[in-house]
């Protein structure tokens, strides 16, 4: 049997972790208005909603899910950032449930 071999790409991050990138990614969100718009108008809300919005781990589950969907957006936040793209896709894991054929609880 084969070990198990450890990829640093995969390492959960803390619940405060994912949370301050999803904040990091919202105050970028904020510093780009046509980007901005763009995650206004495909998640459905108004701008005055975003105050309330952060509060609920589904929206940041979605901001930052928006940021990974597109390479060139990925790439222009870790760019502004200085966030590595691998701890935006661990954020993105903690947020997302496991699958009901994942093995995972």
């Amino acid at each position: 049997m084969q070990a198990k071999r450890h990829d640093p790409k995969n390492v959960p991050l803390s619940p405060e972790a994912a949370e301050e990138i999803a904040v990091a990614i919202l105050g970028w969100l904020a510093t780009e208005p046509d980007m901005l718009q763009r995650f206004l108008a495909l998640s459905g809300l108004e701008a005055g909603q975003l105050r309330h919005a952060v509060t609920d781990n589904g929206f940041l589950a979605g901001m930052i899910d928006f940021v990974m969907a597109h390479e060139p957006t990925l790439v222009a936040f870790c760019d502004a950032t200085g966030t590595k793209p691998e701890t935006v896709a661990a954020a993105a894991r903690h947020y997302t449930k496991p699958a009901l054929d994942s093995g995972q609880s």
